[in-house]
Protein backbone atom coordinates (compact mmCIF):
# COMPACT_ATOMS: atom_id res chain seq x y z
CA UNK A 1 0.00 0.00 0.00
CA UNK A 2 1.29 3.53 -0.93
CA UNK A 3 -0.13 6.56 -0.47
CA UNK A 4 -0.20 8.78 -2.76
CA UNK A 5 -2.69 6.18 -4.15
CA UNK A 6 -1.40 5.46 -7.57
CA UNK A 7 -3.25 1.79 -7.88
CA UNK A 8 -7.11 2.17 -7.40
CA UNK A 9 -9.41 -0.87 -8.02
CA UNK A 10 -13.04 -0.22 -8.27
CA UNK A 11 -15.27 -3.45 -8.66
CA UNK A 12 -18.48 -2.77 -10.46
CA UNK A 13 -21.86 -3.58 -11.58
CA UNK A 14 -24.08 -2.26 -14.06
CA UNK A 15 -25.76 0.50 -11.27
CA UNK A 16 -25.89 3.72 -10.33
CA UNK A 17 -24.22 3.29 -7.29
CA UNK A 18 -21.20 1.73 -9.36
CA UNK A 19 -21.18 4.95 -11.46
CA UNK A 20 -21.13 6.81 -8.20
CA UNK A 21 -18.12 5.25 -7.02
CA UNK A 22 -16.15 4.95 -10.50
CA UNK A 23 -16.67 8.58 -10.11
CA UNK A 24 -15.11 8.91 -7.12
CA UNK A 25 -12.10 7.00 -7.93
CA UNK A 26 -11.84 8.60 -11.38
CA UNK A 27 -11.03 12.14 -8.86
CA UNK A 28 -8.61 10.33 -6.78
CA UNK A 29 -6.79 8.77 -9.92
CA UNK A 30 -6.51 12.43 -11.44
CA UNK A 31 -5.99 14.08 -8.32
CA UNK A 32 -2.49 11.37 -7.78
CA UNK A 33 -2.44 10.55 -11.50
CA UNK A 34 -3.14 6.98 -10.39
CA UNK A 35 -4.67 3.94 -12.70
CA UNK A 36 -7.92 2.33 -12.46
CA UNK A 37 -8.73 -0.74 -12.35
CA UNK A 38 -12.31 -1.28 -13.21
CA UNK A 39 -13.47 -4.76 -12.44
CA UNK A 40 -16.13 -6.82 -12.99
CA UNK A 41 -17.01 -10.13 -11.60
CA UNK A 42 -19.32 -12.67 -13.02
CA UNK A 43 -20.94 -14.45 -10.77
CA UNK A 44 -21.21 -18.24 -11.24
CA UNK A 45 -24.98 -19.26 -11.28
CA UNK A 46 -26.57 -22.66 -10.52
CA UNK A 47 -29.70 -23.60 -11.76
CA UNK A 48 -31.33 -26.65 -10.10
CA UNK A 49 -32.28 -29.03 -12.67
CA UNK A 50 -31.10 -32.52 -13.59
CA UNK A 51 -27.89 -31.61 -11.94
CA UNK A 52 -26.72 -28.31 -11.99
CA UNK A 53 -26.31 -25.77 -15.15
CA UNK A 54 -24.19 -23.37 -15.29
CA UNK A 55 -24.99 -20.44 -17.74
CA UNK A 56 -22.52 -19.37 -20.19
CA UNK A 57 -19.81 -18.01 -18.07
CA UNK A 58 -17.81 -16.87 -20.94
CA UNK A 59 -20.29 -15.29 -23.02
CA UNK A 60 -21.29 -13.36 -19.85
CA UNK A 61 -17.43 -12.17 -19.87
CA UNK A 62 -17.59 -11.16 -23.44
CA UNK A 63 -20.77 -9.03 -22.57
CA UNK A 64 -19.53 -7.56 -19.61
CA UNK A 65 -15.81 -6.53 -21.42
CA UNK A 66 -17.83 -4.51 -23.64
CA UNK A 67 -20.24 -3.09 -21.22
CA UNK A 68 -17.41 -2.47 -19.07
CA UNK A 69 -15.59 -0.41 -22.26
CA UNK A 70 -18.00 1.78 -22.63
CA UNK A 71 -18.56 2.99 -18.94
CA UNK A 72 -14.80 3.62 -18.79
CA UNK A 73 -15.13 5.42 -21.65
CA UNK A 74 -17.98 7.79 -20.50
CA UNK A 75 -17.02 7.83 -16.52
CA UNK A 76 -12.91 7.84 -16.79
CA UNK A 77 -12.08 10.19 -19.57
CA UNK A 78 -8.83 11.45 -19.43
CA UNK A 79 -7.87 9.12 -16.38
CA UNK A 80 -5.93 6.25 -16.72
CA UNK A 81 -7.58 3.00 -17.01
CA UNK A 82 -7.58 -0.31 -16.99
CA UNK A 83 -10.61 -3.13 -17.25
CA UNK A 84 -10.47 -6.36 -15.66
CA UNK A 85 -13.12 -9.36 -15.23
CA UNK A 86 -13.44 -12.32 -13.32
CA UNK A 87 -15.78 -15.47 -12.62
CA UNK A 88 -16.06 -16.59 -9.18
CA UNK A 89 -17.41 -15.53 -6.00
CA UNK A 90 -17.55 -11.31 -5.90
CA UNK A 91 -16.06 -10.82 -2.48
CA UNK A 92 -13.24 -13.23 -2.75
CA UNK A 93 -12.63 -12.08 -6.12
CA UNK A 94 -11.97 -8.54 -5.36
CA UNK A 95 -9.85 -9.12 -2.45
CA UNK A 96 -8.08 -11.64 -5.08
CA UNK A 97 -7.82 -9.51 -7.67
CA UNK A 98 -6.58 -6.33 -5.43
CA UNK A 99 -3.77 -8.58 -4.31
CA UNK A 100 -3.25 -9.47 -7.61
CA UNK A 101 -2.60 -5.53 -8.83
CA UNK A 102 -1.04 -4.28 -5.74
CA UNK A 103 -4.15 -1.79 -5.25
CA UNK A 104 -3.07 1.40 -2.95
CA UNK A 105 -7.41 1.77 -2.22
CA UNK A 106 -10.47 -0.11 -3.79
CA UNK A 107 -13.25 2.40 -3.99
CA UNK A 108 -16.64 0.73 -4.61
CA UNK A 109 -20.10 0.84 -3.64
CA UNK A 110 -22.04 -0.18 -0.98
CA UNK A 111 -25.78 -0.54 -1.85
CA UNK A 112 -26.91 0.13 2.32
CA UNK A 113 -29.11 -2.77 3.04
CA UNK A 114 -29.53 -3.53 6.89
CA UNK A 115 -32.07 -5.69 8.55
CA UNK A 116 -33.67 -9.00 7.02
CA UNK A 117 -31.82 -7.98 3.08
CA UNK A 118 -28.57 -7.64 4.82
CA UNK A 119 -28.44 -10.78 7.21
CA UNK A 120 -30.07 -12.48 4.05
CA UNK A 121 -27.32 -11.11 1.11
CA UNK A 122 -24.73 -10.77 3.39
CA UNK A 123 -22.29 -7.67 1.98
CA UNK A 124 -19.75 -7.72 -0.23
CA UNK A 125 -18.21 -4.30 0.92
CA UNK A 126 -18.53 -5.56 4.54
CA UNK A 127 -16.69 -8.43 3.79
CA UNK A 128 -14.29 -6.26 1.40
CA UNK A 129 -13.61 -3.50 3.89
CA UNK A 130 -12.99 -6.66 6.98
CA UNK A 131 -10.64 -8.85 5.01
CA UNK A 132 -8.74 -6.22 2.42
CA UNK A 133 -4.92 -5.25 2.70
CA UNK A 134 -5.50 -1.99 1.44
CA UNK A 135 -7.74 0.94 2.40
CA UNK A 136 -11.11 0.37 1.26
CA UNK A 137 -13.20 3.59 0.62
CA UNK A 138 -17.29 2.70 0.34
CA UNK A 139 -19.24 5.18 -1.83
CA UNK A 140 -23.22 5.72 -1.53
CA UNK A 141 -24.39 7.84 -4.18
CA UNK A 142 -26.78 9.83 -2.04
CA UNK A 143 -23.70 10.92 0.06
CA UNK A 144 -21.78 12.19 -3.02
CA UNK A 145 -24.97 13.81 -4.50
CA UNK A 146 -25.19 15.51 -0.97
CA UNK A 147 -21.36 16.41 -0.98
CA UNK A 148 -21.71 18.04 -4.88
CA UNK A 149 -24.73 20.12 -3.64
CA UNK A 150 -22.69 21.62 -1.08
CA UNK A 151 -19.92 22.64 -2.92
CA UNK A 152 -17.74 19.90 -1.39
CA UNK A 153 -16.37 17.72 -4.19
CA UNK A 154 -18.51 15.70 -7.62
CA UNK A 155 -18.35 16.64 -10.52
Amino acid sequence: MAYPFKTILSPVQFDDNSLAALDVAKEIALTYDATVYVLYIVPIILVPGEGYIVYSLEEQEQNAKKALADMARDHLSGAKYEILTKIGEIAKSVLDVAHEIRADLIVMATHGRTGIPHFFLGSVAEKVVREALCPVLTVRPTVKEKAAGAGLGGG
